[in-house]
């Protein structure tokens, strides 16, 4: 596998890390927590990054089409960013031709996604529920672990 792919796969598997410790274990009505008049809720950004994830997944194909998608309750939003995340895993995985190259995909939706997750962090200390900080540095994440069981293996700061 060449490095440029495999770096996306990593990615990806960061994505799927940082991405579940934000969303998982979110108190009831996250979804809909507005921390101002103008902002986006957390479940609006969920179903952003699914789109975005879907869209990525598009590109690698070789087409520029994506979907705004109206946020499913919350867990089925969760399910779907790990689902969409599976589905892009398994396709960089494979032998089949990137339709745009790797550095395209990762500076559009990949590090779009990385940031709006940073978002749901933001949204999640203001819901004064708070996503304990962690050294990323040391994460035990895995390429291809892009699912919801991540490693319980944390470097989570006191």
């Amino acid at each position: 596998m060449d490095i440029k792919r495999e770096f996306l796969r990593h990615a990806v598997a960061r994505l799927a890390y940082r991405g579940g410790k934000a969303v998982q274990g979110a108190p009831p009505n996250f979804s809909d927590f507005r921390a101002g008049e103008k902002t986006r809720t957390p479940g609006e950004i969920l179903a952003h990054i699914g789109d975005l994830l879907d869209w990525a997944l598009w590109l690698a194909k070789g087409e520029n089409r994506g979907q705004i998608s109206k946020p499913l309750p919350w867990e089925q939003e969760v399910a779907r960013f790990f689902s969409e995340l599976e589905k892009l895993d398994s396709y960089l995985a494979s032998d089949e031709p990137l339709g745009f190259p790797a550095e395209k995909l990762f500076q559009g939706p990949i590090a779009d996604a990385l940031t709006h997750v940073g978002q749901i962090g933001i949204l999640r200390r203001l819901a004064e529920a708070p996503v304990r900080g962690e050294n990323y540095f040391k994460a035990d994440i895995v390429i291809g672990r892009v699912g919801p069981e991540q490693s319980q293996k944390r470097f989570e700061f006191d």
